[in-house]
Parts: C-alpha cells; sequence; structure tokens
C-alpha cells in the first residue's frame, strides 16, 4: 500500500481532543501515521502529491451499537455483504449485530459460524452479540462465559426484554463477575401489550392500541434499583421519552450506567405516522414532540451517550400492510450520520458531542479500541461534506430491504469517503 497524505480538512476526534483544521497521513500498513494541524503542505516530502479536501471534515469511522442483520435465517432481508456496503455509505466502520437471527445467537457453534461469515463477507468491523436467554424465550440464561471467550462483544435480547427480577438478578450478578455488558431493550410486557404505536390522542384517532411512556420507565427504574447493589457494566438500548430521561437524570450520579437513543426518536414524532405509515412503526415507538426534543436536550447535555442507527431492513412484503399486522423496524444506517447532522445544523448539538456519541463513546462502552484517529491505529475514518444537500430516495439506498422511515426527506451532510485499515471502500 502507497502512503496516503490528506490536507486542508476539519478534523473533528473527541478521543484525542482534536477539533482542528490539518491533515492526515496514512503508512504502507494502513494505520494512521500523523495527524492534526502540523500535517500541511509545508511539512510533507516534495515529491508527494497530497488530497486536499477543500475543508470538508474527517471524522472516525461510526460505530453503530444496535444494527439488525438477516444472516443466518433472514438473508433476503440483509445479509453481511448488503449491510456492509450500506455501512460503509453512511461512514459506518464497526458494527454490533443483534442475535435476533434463526437461529438465534445464544450457542458456541453459531458463533464461529457468525464470524466467519462476518469475516469472508463483510468489509466493515462485525462485533456480534448474543442474546441474554436461550432462543429469546426470556427464561434460562446462555452460556455468558463460554460466549465471551468465543468472541461475544455483548448480551442482549434484541427487541425483548427480561421481564422476570429474580432472572435479571441472576443475570447482573453474572454479567459482574465475568465483566459482561448486557444491553438491555426497556418495555414491561404487560402494559406494552398489543401495543403499536405511542399511548396518547394520535392513537385514539387512529384507533391503534398504544404503547404508554410508563411501560419503559417502569423497567429502566428496576434495572437501575438492581444496579444500585450490583454493580455490572448496564447499558440501556433506547431511550424514547421525556419520562425516561427525567429518571436518568436523577440517577446519573448515583448508578454507573450507559444509555442510547434511536436517531428516528431524535428526528421524528408520532404526528409524522400520519395515516398508518407503517414505514414509521418502530420498537420503541415514535412519541410526542416534547419527548423528542426532551431526548436533544439530553444528547445536548451529555446525559444520554449514544446515538444508534438501529438498522432493521425489513422487505416490503412485511411492511405492505395493515398497522396492526407490519413488522416492527426501518433500515437506517447510511441515513445515521446525515439525520444526526441535522442537529448539528440547526442549532441544537454541537458537532463535537454529536461525533462523541457516534464514535469514542460506543466504544468505551464496549472496550474497543475503535472510534478514534489514534496514530498507530487503523485508519477507520470518513470524510464528510457537512454542507452537502440530499433527498432520501428508497431507490438510492445501498441497503438490501428498502424500509426507511425518511423517504423524501431533504438533508443537509453527506459521507463522500469511507476507508478501512486505509484502504477507500466507498466513494461517493
Amino acid at each position: 500500500m502507497k502512503k496516503k497524505y490528506f490536507i486542508n480538512a476539519n478534523i473533528v476526534d473527541p478521543k484525542n481532543s482534536i477539533n482542528e483544521n490539518g491533515g492526515l497521513i496514512i503508512n504502507e500498513e494502513g494505520k494512521i501515521e500523523a495527524i492534526g494541524k502540523k500535517v500541511n503542505t509545508n511539512n510533507l516530502p516534495s515529491r508527494e502529491k497530497p488530497i486536499d479536501l477543500k475543508g470538508k471534515h474527517i471524522l472516525p469511522g461510526l460505530v453503530d451499537m444496535r444494527v439488525f442483520v438477516g444472516e443466518p435465517g433472514y438473508e433476503y432481508k440483509e445479509n453481511f455483504r448488503t449491510l456492509s456496503e450500506a455501512a460503509l455509505a453512511g461512514g459506518v466502520t464497526s458494527v454490533v449485530t443483534m442475535p435476533n437471527t434463526n437461529p438465534v445467537i445464544d450457542d458456541v457453534s453459531i458463533v464461529d459460524f457468525l464470524k466467519r461469515r462476518g469475516r469472508d463477507k463483510s468489509k466493515i468491523n462485525i462485533f456480534p452479540c448474543a442474546s441474554l436467554t436461550e432462543n429469546l424465550e426470556g427464561k434460562n440464561m446462555t452460556e455468558f462465559g463460554l460466549l465471551q471467550s468465543k468472541g461475544i462483544i455483548a448480551f442482549t435480547d434484541g427487541l425483548k426484554t427480561i421481564q422476570n427480577t429474580r432472572l435479571m438478578t441472576r443475570i447482573m450478578n453474572s454479567a459482574f463477575d465475568l465483566d459482561s455488558l448486557i444491553m438491555q431493550h426497556a418495555e414491561d410486557y404487560e402494559l406494552s401489550k398489543n401495543g403499536m404505536m405511542n399511548s396518547g390522542i394520535i392513537a385514539t384517532k387512529l384507533g391503534l392500541s398504544g404503547i404508554p411512556a410508563v411501560a419503559e420507565k417502569i423497567i429502566i427504574e428496576r434495572d437501575l434499583t438492581l444496579l444500585e447493589t450490583i454493580k455490572c457494566r448496564y447499558h440501556i438500548s433506547q431511550l424514547s421519552s421525556s419520562r425516561s430521561v427525567q429518571t436518568i437524570r436523577e440517577r446519573k450520579d448515583k448508578v454507573k450506567f450507559t444509555s442510547g437513543v434511536s436517531i428516528n426518536n431524535l428526528s421524528l414524532n408520532e404526528n409524522d405516522i400520519g395515516d398508518f405509515r407503517t414505514f414509521l412503526k418502530l420498537s420503541p415507538p415514535l412519541r410526542t414532540e416534547e419527548d423528542r426534543l426532551s431526548l436533544v436536550q439530553a444528547v445536548k447535555d451529555e446525559i444520554i451517550d449514544v446515538i444508534v442507527s438501529d438498522h432493521k431492513p425489513e422487505d416490503e412484503e412485511s411492511k405492505r400492510l395493515t398497522f396492526s399486522q407490519a413488522a416492527t423496524g426501518a433500515s437506517g444506517i447510511e441515513t445515521l450520520l446525515s439525520l444526526c447532522l441535522e442537529l448539528y445544523h440547526n442549532g441544537s448539538v454541537k458537532l463535537e458531542t454529536i461525533v462523541k456519541t457516534l464514535t469514542s463513546n460506543p466504544a468505551k462502552i464496549l472496550k474497543i479500541n475503535k472510534g478514534n484517529l489514534s496514530i498507530g491505529n487503523n485508519a477507520d475514518f470518513c470524510i464528510v461534506d457537512i454542507d452537502k444537500p440530499w433527498i432520501v430516495k428508497k431507490e438510492n439506498l445501498i441497503s438490501k430491504s428498502k424500509n426507511t422511515a425518511i423517504e423524501g426527506k431533504k438533508l443537509q451532510g453527506k459521507v463522500t469517503n469511507t476507508f478501512v485499515n486505509g484502504v477507500e471502500l466507498f466513494k461517493l
């Protein structure tokens, strides 16, 4: 590999407290040799022709902590190859995959298969999760120690919640003993049973059963109470309401935990569902504008640690049904960064804070050396034109399933290039 020189870029790397105009040098091994304002035309060999980025931004490769991939079992929705191509188009170089596959990722033999497929078919870094319970049934714990030794990075039941408090206590104790990360999707089943969207006036008008915000708050309160005595690594996958935000604000200084939010809940609210738009049937559901603003404020205040795409590909046959029958979820890995930049452009959140929630924060939670531009690290980064306008059109999306929640939306900011290990794998 030949050395690469980039100059005249705006570099944002929260991990190393870099937010300045400068350049980047990648060595022959695909690692970062130098970075920052000291890299400029005056300091480069005269024979070299650097790439002038003309003020575009260089950001660390994004780390998406919540991604559903169809492999194994649902390859017709998404596979590792299409996922990695879609991720690269969105500047994402590392993903954490959910265990909701067929078969479920709850056994060592499946982990071996998954890692092999991820290595052979994917161009990005794949970090698989295993399920908390066997077959996602919420009854018996999986073998945390054995699965972790095979490379499992965290444990979650994905779209399901551990309802049994006794079982949750056992899970937390095991996680503490083994230093495992637990990621919980917070939703009380009895309160949310048969629910399809946020409980409120709009649900009543549409004649749809609602999911109250308190269903999320109850599980969070329970788990954080357990966490007071069992101090394991615990992460709330996605917050969706102002009630939940209030809870974590109150508990943040008393209990050690982290939390995330889906970009869907930061960008959309229940009004966007309109006349039964099934592509906006999500879990957790879109809630009120007040809830959305509360979540944005929590990101701004760095109360919420991570923003995720919650990328869940579904084929058209699963979505073009009645609202009650339609599958839950939206494809979103390609549009994650652009939607986040909306918060920057409208003055809601600083750019550095946004980048932090997408790179160094998830990497820190996962204990992986990604999401930064440290010297000596693999050169995983993306180049972004943060002012470039574009319109989301499903036919232009790379993901195998086109179930985007933001069809036709005008965005500002687009990834133009993505590099993994110093190799350019995406170019607009």
